[in-house]
């Protein structure tokens, strides 16, 4: 089925949430949060999949501030180019921004079920920060690289999370991961999964720099596991 795109209006403009049904038209709802290359072919790919399991999806533009609609390449030029966005982008306004999605998202009449989130690279931080804040029913997080060095939000995260890193990651060092995997020890609502051999992006099939095709079907199968226990379609 085809996106639609809905309008959220928030305090000082209005920007897009894209929005796919799966074959039956309702279901329960999945916030997906983009990486830093924006609403682009790669997070249409996931929301398509995600539309397959049963998901209400809705994929807002977090950049429409700085760049309404922005879209990079997968490349040296659309990463050096993305990072520009990322330095200009306000986080804690964009957590506000993916409040109001989730809101609007909970809000839908195809929405029959609760509703969680799931992000890649800053969609991974991000969502990891909406946690905190909003309380998603539930939370995947793939190599979000301020999880790190925020884990002092794990605390205020009661839903169930799973989180995703590459163990050879050159933007989030493995001891960065072990530290991770310490804060989450013991937290039996949140699990995490390290592929060893795999670097950042690795699930982003759009991208042949990035992506480890083993890698990332070992991953999707946990999150559709993680999604059936705890955000079942």
């Amino acid at each position: 089925m085809a996106p639609r795109t809905d309008s959220i209006a928030v305090d000082d403009g209005r920007f897009d949430l894209t929005v796919w049904l799966p074959e039956r038209g309702h279901g329960p709802g999945l916030l997906l949060i983009q990486e830093i290359f924006g609403v682009g072919p790669y997070i249409h790919a996931v929301a398509d999949d995600l539309a397959g399991l049963g998901y209400v999806v809705g994929a807002p533009d977090l950049f429409w501030r700085l760049r309404p609609g922005w879209l990079a390449e997968h490349s040296e030029d659309g990463i050096q180019r993305s990072m520009e966005m990322v330095s200009r982008f306000d986080a804690e306004v964009g957590v506000a921004d993916l409040t109001a999605a989730l809101d609007h998202l909970a809000g839908l009449p195809e929405v029959t079920g609760a509703v969680g989130a799931l992000g890649f690279c800053l969609g991974g931080s991000m969502g990891y920060a909406l946690a905190a804040r909003a309380k998603p029913a539930a939370l995947v997080s793939f190599y979000g690289s301020q999880v790190p060095d925020g884990l002092d939000l794990m605390d205020a995260i009661d839903c169930p999370t799973q989180f995703h890193f590459g163990g050879s990651d050159p933007y989030i060092p493995r001891e960065r991961v072990a530290a991770v995997e310490g804060a989450v020890a013991g937290r039996p609502h949140m699990e995490i999964h390290v592929q060893e051999e795999a670097g950042h992006a690795f699930h982003n099939r759009a991208a042949p720099m990035f992506y480890q095709a083993e890698a990332a079907a070992r991953a999707w199968r946990l999150t559709e596991d993680f999604l059936a226990r705890h955000l079942p379609a």
